[in-house]
């Protein structure tokens, strides 16, 4: 038995150790998304998210990648500007922020993915928030990859 199959498995039959529910800014009011973070036996978090009303909802076959991260505040108040950097353990620079996650593959409005961490764990990451930006990250500029405006924010619990 591989890992990925374990991790199937982990997402069809348990409930999440911890989710965030994330809504859309004032100018994305019909984003929402739920990310999920499951215990594993390999001393990693899984992840799962999936996304719907992203910006380029509107357009046909549109596809844009939008940049997701851990940031190190909860407090989703708007215009999500209290959420502070991203969640780091250490003083890495980007990428390698321990709440530097995958970017989303948005094609016309919706995302979903799924992938193993074994930078965080769960218990470390309740109370901090999940950010969705309006651009994708670049990997390279610092501190946060220039992704852009916040457009979606939920506090992990």
């Amino acid at each position: 038995m591989t890992p990925g199959f374990t991790f199937i498995q982990i997402m069809r039959k348990n409930t999440p150790d911890a989710a965030a529910w994330v809504t859309g800014n004032s100018a994305n009011p019909g984003l929402s998304g739920l990310v999920k973070f499951y215990f594993t036996e390999y001393e990693g978090t899984l992840v799962e998210a999936e996304f719907f009303g992203l910006p380029n909802i509107i357009t046909p076959g549109a596809t844009n990648y939008y940049a997701m991260h851990i940031h190190e505040n909860g407090d989703c108040t708007l215009p999500f500007d209290k959420t502070g950097n991203h969640y780091s353990r250490t003083a890495e620079p980007h990428p390698n922020h321990t709440g530097d996650l995958i970017p989303l593959f948005g094609n016309q409005g919706y995302a979903w993915c799924a992938f193993y961490d074994k930078r965080m764990t769960i218990p470390e990451i309740i109370g901090k928030s999940v950010i969705v930006h309006a651009m994708s990250d670049d990997f390279t500029t610092q501190p946060s990859g220039n992704s852009g405006e916040k457009i979606g924010c939920g506090v992990i619990r």
